[in-house]
């Protein structure tokens, strides 16, 4: 069995797969274009891949033998899901194992651009600190403020847990509100979008990428935030219009940003990082020795399943299943 992996992952995945099957891995510091991944795939059975790698229909179909699309993330927008369920490949990602993690950056991206963190850094290794002063590199509280979160999944619910520690109020905006058994419930309060945009002093995205949330948060919803808010995005980069952003943060419309995700990353929107009011870092949300090694041993695992002729554990197209029983 042949499996092809689109960039390097840990080695505590590889090591998962040693003796399994034959596989191979791209050696080089740089993402594989679509030619060059469509050139390494159309003779292996299973397929590691990154969010950033397309895997749409053509790279699918070039795929012949494929049996499963292994993302090494726990979204899969990058994913063809539909072709590939009608090609009968199981398409699997590496949910839950991130969940604090990317919380806790969220969190230290909240406290950083309120606290003016990376402000301060740059300011007192330009030699530029000269002693305290009253007035000196003023921020915002974030104790007791209001925080706003859009989307109460496990994310979202892990950085509400958070601000409660914070004595924070906490807004939540989902399809839905939580059931009552939910520990969040009695103090989590829900509201329509504009409601939690209009009230909260720090709004964090937790949504995953599809038709509904493209740009969910745009000029018109940026203009609803108060001017001292601050906004935090560790979803998707597209959810927010970067543009859209730049234009408020220069403006003044909001008082500041933090983003571990761009639109159209890696590229940047123009404007964004002359900002000094917004906090920029590299998609590292899930950037932990201990998470990154869990991830790959679960994208590991989820093939040695495929392979081995068993269900994996974190299956995505689950309508493959009732294919099997209904032929069986």
């Amino acid at each position: 069995m042949k499996v092809y992996i689109t960039y390097k992952i840990p080695e505590a995945g590889l090591k998962r797969l040693e003796g399994k099957c034959c596989f191979n891995f791209n050696e080089q510091d740089k993402l594989l274009s679509k030619k060059e991944l469509s050139a390494r795939i159309a003779d292996v059975d299973a397929l590691i891949c990154l969010l950033e790698d397309r895997i749409d229909r053509d790279v699918l179909d070039v795929g012949e033998k494929l049996r499963i699309v292994s993302n090494f993330a726990v979204g899969y927008n990058n994913i063809d899901v539909d072709y590939a369920s009608q090609r009968g490949i199981m398409v699997t990602n590496t949910p839950g194992v991130l969940t604090e993690t990317t919380a806790d950056l969220a969190w230290a991206l909240l406290m950083s651009v309120a606290r003016r963190v990376v402000e301060g850094d740059s300011f007192v290794r330009s030699g530029k600190f000269s002693g305290w002063r009253p007035e000196l590199m003023l921020g915002s509280d974030v104790h007791g403020k209001a925080l706003g979160v859009v989307g109460l999944g496990r994310i979202g619910q892990a950085m509400a847990l958070r601000a409660a520690g914070f004595n924070m109020k906490v807004l939540y905006y989902s399809p839905s509100p939580l059931d009552r058994e939910n520990e969040l419930s009695e103090w989590a309060t829900y509201v329509d979008l504009e409601t939690l945009l209009s009230r909260s002093d720090f709004v964090t995205l937790h949504v995953p990428l599809n038709d509904s949330t493209y740009h969910l948060i745009d000029e018109s919803k940026l203009l609803l935030m108060k001017p001292t808010a601050f906004l935090i995005n560790t979803s998707r980069g597209p959810v927010l219009d970067e543009r859209a952003l730049v234009k408020s943060l220069k403006e003044g419309i909001i008082a500041g940003a933090a983003l571990d995700v761009y639109e159209n990353e890696p590229a940047l929107s123009p404007g964004l990082s002359e900002l000094s009011n917004v906090v920029l870092v590299p998609h590292v949300g899930s950037a932990t020795h201990q998470t990154r090694n869990r991830m790959a041993e679960m994208a590991a695992e989820n093939v040695i399943a495929v392979l081995s002729g068993e269900i994996p554990p974190n299956l995505v197209n689950k309508e493959l299943l009732q294919q099997r029983s209904a032929r069986l």
